[in-house]
């Protein structure tokens, strides 16, 4: 396993980091299959577990929480906040109530008494960025965090929080955690160099590109289990986005093969190839996946392999650009752009 700094913390992490999101009923995933997952993820030397409140309604905190008894100080705990948590409208959102409120719940579900790394889920257009971190300023003072970030924030708002936080002399975002893969390479045009720029650690969600890159969903091959029941849209492949995916991933798939690699291995071992990239995070359902996923710990392309990468996806090009779920809102809602 190979480690690195996060952004400027000091604090080392795994480049490959356990994602949580499908534990749960989203991964229909019992709590002794978590704790398996954990169990083989630590012995591995991952040493950094991301999950968010928002994931199963909370239940993958939970599950978490249980898996890492005993062990808390052994890891880094990242969770998230900021996606609706029920159909109350102040459930939601980075206003310091909402904030204050989600962070104590999710410490109850963890079962431990800080977090080491809060992430604002998406950026709240509602909530000004003084606001937000201010209560994240105070929450890290409190000894409730330890550092905080953004996830899938817009290059532009990126900025804007660095710029806020030295205007009101706040503490600042250290990570961001945007959606990246070899068929979602659009953060390579702004997001990754901004996050150079500031210092950010960058820990990447999706890079099999919701398994289009695990190398199940090839031509010809019948899609089944749960992405197909839970992700219909994304895998129909008379939708032109993913045909061109599919396309893609064929081509790939050829590249693997000469390379003596997976498709896992080759995906896995490109993201973390980006020099703004620290770490990829794996989002196994069982233990199975989980330990295909290991076999890219050590994974480093060389240029060639990289360079055939480029040819079939262009540097800093989104094959799906609707999915990228960081949209500025006055392009989503008409009432925003009009008089």
């Amino acid at each position: 396993m190979q480690y690195r700094t996060l952004g400027r913390t000091g604090v080392q992490v795994s480049a490959l980091a356990l994602g949580a999101m499908n534990f749960g009923r989203i991964g229909r995933t019992t709590q002794d299959e978590v704790t398996t997952i954990v169990d083989t993820a630590l012995e591995a030397g991952i040493n950094l577990i991301d999950t968010a409140d928002v994931y199963s309604g909370g239940e993958s905190e939970e599950m978490v929480g249980k898996a890492i008894a005993g062990r808390r100080d052994d890891l880094v705990l990242a969770t998230k906040a900021g996606l609706p948590m029920g159909d109350e409208r102040n459930h939601r959102g980075a206003s310091r109530r909402r904030l204050v409120t989600a962070l104590d719940d999710s410490l109850r579900r963890l079962g431990v008494d800080h977090i080491d790394l809060y992430q604002i889920h998406r950026w709240d257009p509602r909530t000004g960025d003084e606001e937000t971190l201010s209560a994240l300023t105070d929450l890290q003072r409190a000894g409730k965090i330890r550092y905080f970030g953004s996830s899938t924030f817009p290059a532009y708002r990126i900025v804007q929080a660095q710029w806020a936080a030295r205007e009101h002399h706040l503490s600042r975002y250290v990570t961001e955690q945007p959606s990246y893969s070899i068929l979602q390479r659009g953060i390579e045009a702004h997001v990754l160099p901004v996050a150079e720029q500031y210092g950010l650690g960058v820990l990447v969600w999706s890079p099999l590109a919701s398994g289009w890159l695990s190398g199940a969903i090839r031509e010809g091959r019948e899609l089944a289990g749960n992405r197909a029941a839970f992700m219909p849209q994304r895998f129909d492949t008379t939708i032109p986005a993913n045909r061109a995916r599919l396309d893609a991933v064929e081509r790939l798939a050829k590249v693997a093969d000469e390379a003596g690699l997976t498709m896992i291995q080759l995906a896995l071992g490109f993201v973390t190839a980006h020099p703004a990239v620290t770490g990829a995070l794996i989002g196994p359902r069982t233990p199975e996946h989980l330990h295909s996923q290991l076999a890219a710990a050590d994974t480093v392309l060389p240029a060639d392999v990289l360079d055939a990468i480029d040819e079939i996806v262009a540097p800093g090009t989104d094959l799906a650009a609707h999915e990228k779920n960081d949209t500025p809102p006055a392009l989503l809602d008409p009432s925003l752009r009009r008089r």
